[in-house]
């Protein structure tokens, strides 16, 4: 492969890249860093960032692109089960030719112009299958875009399939009886963690360059710690969501995924922003990744929470790796102090079980015809069961509750610059279990009572950002959450970039021997 051609040297392809930084927001640092001695030679192992340098150079076309993706996808989804729903190869050579001849007309669709993307099945892509891991809506085929991926399509990407997902999102599994279980990157026996976890294993695996996801109970964060991943759950309102319910249901949100923070920055900036269609949408705007700055190190506080003071039931080691990983920073300045919130834990958990029961209202029609009802899963059925006992009472009561969570952390923020959480209770486990049943000798009493540590972001709605912590003796990723204040999306990702440039958990890929 051809990093640059004959006619064009070194020089004049890093002006180049220079060049059309306005229009794709790209660095001459990012082309810099691509022919970094360092520098891939692998398609499939170029960041998002330096593929989309490399193709607005036509330097590598966008055929080359699909077919090497395709080659590894082929190579690896079969042990993995990552992408599900997959467009026929032909077809998507047929857009990469198309995307080629289109560059050669200078026509330039965006910083995703021609790079494969698969779209996560719990939202929908104008002709392909929305499952949603569900038997129920196996084949159906979705006639729009979702807001949000409309504007990954806006800005050229082409659409490979989906990305595979537990059943109608619950759990942090992602197995459904539709499309399969999805495997860990680091070790295909075990989960990949959900419920965006194709995505995230695919990312790890070098099968997608970047990767849209959502999060409603840490479906961003889970995966992206259980496969050394960036997965970043915006602020609530920042991605705008696709009309539903405008105004009630606020604990989901959609998010980017990344290989590193910078690609998840620029896929944030390509998915955020406000939209009439969806009117709790934020009206202010992320910034192109230019503009971002590491955070100063010095003097920086970091409030970690850990395990609420042994509230959480947790596996061990967990603890001691995110606690290492936060020791690394102390030659830099930055400050760490354990801290809790002034808050009942076992409230929390009270609030998030109602909210989580009344997402499920809608289903109860659905539930009271048995023909529908048996194709549920267990978890499923549970959780519309709880919906029954909603009232307006308790909905008002869980409403307050979660004002004063939001309350308690602002309270944190007066002394601290970003509050910390591991990602998951638990390492990666084994992926023929559906949930883990007890940690550390303590029995869980629900289908996610094991994933209760990540309720805060989501009840608070605050940005939050999963980074990787490292790995145990076992080989197994941990991430950790660092939450920020509300609105402040850019700073979290500024932090983010501080703690990238100075760990290198993001280097260590997996070893496959397939």
């Amino acid at each position: 492969m051809k990093l640059y051609s004959r006619n064009m040297g070194r020089r004049d392809f890093l002006r180049l890249a220079a060049g059309f930084s306005t229009i794709q927001s790209l660095s001459l640092g990012n082309a810099t860093r691509l022919f970094a001695q360092d520098m891939p030679t692998d398609i499939t192992a170029m960041t998002a960032t330096q593929l989309s340098v490399a193709i607005r150079s036509r330097n590598v076309s966008c055929v080359e692109v699909m077919k090497a993706y395709l080659k590894r996808i082929h190579r690896i989804n079969p042990t993995y089960n990552l992408i599900v729903s997959m467009v026929d190869d032909d077809l998507l050579i047929n857009q990469a030719e198309f995307a080629d001849q289109a560059l050669s007309k200078d026509e330039y669709w965006g910083w995703m112009h021609g790079m494969p993307h698969a779209v996560k099945d719990l939202a929908n892509a104008r002709g392909l299958e929305s499952s949603y891991g569900s038997p129920l809506h196996a084949g159906t085929i979705a006639q729009a875009d979702d807001i949000h991926i409309s504007r990954i399509r806006g800005k050229g990407a082409i659409f490979i399939g989906k990305t595979n997902v537990p059943e109608f999102g619950l759990g942090s599994q992602s197995y459904n009886t539709v499309h399969g279980t999805t495997k860990n990157a680091y070790n295909p026996a075990l989960t990949s963690g959900g419920s965006s976890g194709g995505a995230a294993s695919g990312m790890a695996l070098q099968v997608l360059p970047t990767a849209d996801g959502s999060d409603m109970m840490g479906s961003l964060r889970n995966p992206a710690g259980f496969n050394n991943v960036v997965g970043f759950r915006p602020s609530q309102g920042r991605v705008p969501s696709t009309p539903g319910d405008l105004y009630y249901h606020q604990l989901s949100v959609n998010g980017p995924m990344g290989r590193n923070v910078e690609d998840t920055i620029r896929l944030l900036n390509t998915i955020a922003g406000f939209d009439d269609r969806s009117p709790m949408s934020l009206r202010d705007t992320i910034p192109v990744y230019e503009t971002f700055r590491k955070a100063h190190f010095l003097d920086y506080r970091i409030g970690w929470m850990g395990d609420y003071d042994g509230y959480l039931a947790t596996e061990p080691g967990v603890i001691d790796l995110c606690e290492r990983a936060l020791k690394r920073l102390d030659q830099f300045g930055v400050i760490v102090d354990d801290c809790q919130p002034e808050y009942e834990l076992s409230r929390l958990w009270q609030t998030w079980l109602t909210f989580r029961h009344w997402s499920q209202t809608g289903r109860q029609t659905q539930y009271n015809d048995p023909d529908i009802r048996k194709h549920f899963k267990p978890e499923l059925i549970w959780e519309i069961e709880g919906s029954f006992s909603i009232s307006g009472e308790r909905l008002s009561k869980a409403a307050v509750d979660r004002a004063d969570w939001y309350r308690a952390l602002l309270k944190l923020f007066q002394r601290f610059d970003i509050l910390a959480l591991p990602s998951a209770q638990v390492f990666p486990f084994d992926a023929n279990i559906h949930w883990p049943k007890s940690i550390n000798g303590r029995s869980m009493d629900t289908y996610h009572r094991w994933m209760e540590v990540v309720i805060g972001g989501t009840l608070a709605g605050l940005p939050v950002v999963s980074l990787p912590a490292g790995f145990d003796s076992q080989g197994r990723p941990m991430g950790i959450q660092f939450i920020g204040k509300m609105g402040q999306d850019q700073q979290v990702l500024e932090f983010a970039m501080a703690y990238d440039a100075v760990t290198d958990y993001l280097q260590v890929r997996p070893d496959i021997d397939i």
